[in-house]
């Protein structure tokens, strides 16, 4: 087993509500709500959905003292940590920290005065609550576009700057900064800045990356590239999808690095000739089935003997494409031959069954031990 060669930048920790944040934690996932705040049933639902797929941390906007009103009620009405995010009108960062935010989403830079920011960062302080600062490309300051000319990393490094000076005359030191751009390039030469100035945890993204498909692969790029760098302690895969996809790449993300282990991790053939079944239509079912699976499981499903054996070897649980029967190995092991024809049941019913015996195992492990993870 090759060691990870990933050595993470030590920044300081904060708190999310019940998740941390920096330092030794776990590099968490988030996404951002994209319903109505307003209809709290609908955003309630959608916060659960991906909370129910491993979603660490969920933000919602509230634009208005309307928004903020539901955000109180939603944030009862959840248990997965909550950012509120917040423009303009400090008086709303107000009423969500008391309404039980867990987080601050602002550039202080467009909240107003000092003064007016020295009161956001006394809720903060009073509901002992974390903020994050929000730099973006396509919205700095007016004085540093026509310094630059254009977004550069340097630009972006120098807003975020400008605000963390804010917060650091108000004393106040628990807060995450971003500095997104659409570009990857751009993105990247940003937080490689940034990441030498501070110590303050980096939250990670490429904003407005684009469609499901082109986003993802812009996002595992960039993000990919600062992670394997140990840049970055949060992250958003910010795509023009629904939310829980952002969750499901965020963590694919992490799988591929071995920076985080969520679910299965299916190594599959990109099937050809030789393939026995039909492997995509075999993966995509698995993907749909066992999409609620948490514990962390390597699974693979190869379409015939070539490469099938060793990729076998190296999972929990493989299968060596044959007809008319595939060959299993459970933990490196020959465990039994399978219908092919029946091989998403019979795959589906394996993984579960290993799932309880994994549980079974923890639970008597925690029993001995009196610790849990």
């Amino acid at each position: 087993m090759i060691e990870n060669p990933i050595k993470r930048r030590s920044t300081r920790k904060i708190r999310v509500g019940s998740v941390y944040v920096g330092g030794d934690a776990p590099i968490s996932i988030q996404s951002m709500t994209n319903t109505e705040t307003c209809d709290v049933a609908a955003t309630v639902a959608q916060i659960q959905r991906c909370a129910d797929i491993g979603a660490d941390i969920m933000r919602v906007s509230v634009p208005s003292m309307e928004a903020a009103a539901a955000f109180g009620e939603i944030r009862k009405q959840v248990k997965v940590p909550l950012v509120a995010d917040i423009h303009f009108d400090y008086k709303i960062a107000l009423a969500v920290a008391d309404a039980g935010a867990d987080c601050l989403r602002i550039n202080p830079g467009n909240i107003g005065s000092e003064a007016k920011i020295r009161e956001v960062v006394a809720a903060a302080r009073h509901n002992d609550i974390s903020m994050r600062i929000g730099v973006n490309a396509g919205s700095l300051e007016k004085d540093i576009q026509k310094k630059y000319g254009e977004p550069t990393g340097q630009a972006l490094l120098e807003s975020a700057m400008r605000h963390i000076d804010i917060l650091d005359r108000l004393d106040f030191h628990e807060f995450k900064i971003s500095v997104k751009a659409s570009n990857v390039f751009l993105t990247m030469d940003a937080y490689r800045l940034l990441s030498a100035q501070i110590d303050n945890p980096l939250h990670l993204g490429v904003t407005e990356a684009g469609i499901y498909r082109t986003g993802s692969v812009k996002s595992a790029i960039a993000l990919g590239g600062l992670l394997m760098e140990g840049i970055g302690d949060t992250m958003r895969i910010s795509l023009a999808a629904e939310p829980e996809e952002e969750v499901k790449i965020g963590f694919d993300i992490l799988k591929s690095l071995g920076l985080r282990s969520n679910g299965i991790n299916f190594i599959a053939c990109p099937s050809c000739s030789r393939q026995e079944f039909n492997v995509i239509k075999v993966m995509q079912s698995l993907e749909e089935r066992l999409e609620d699976i948490r514990t962390p499981m390597d699974v693979s499903v190869i379409g015939c003997k070539v490469n099938g054996p060793g990729e076998a070897k190296e999972a929990d649980i493989g299968v060596v494409g044959a007809s008319p029967r595939s060959l299993v190995y459970r933990n490196g092991e020959k465990s039994h031959l399978i219908d092919t024809n029946q091989l998403v049941d019979e795959i589906e019913t394996m993984v579960r069954q290993r799932v309880l015996e994994l549980e079974k195992a923890k639970s008597k492990e925690i029993i001995r031990t009196g610790f849990s993870e």
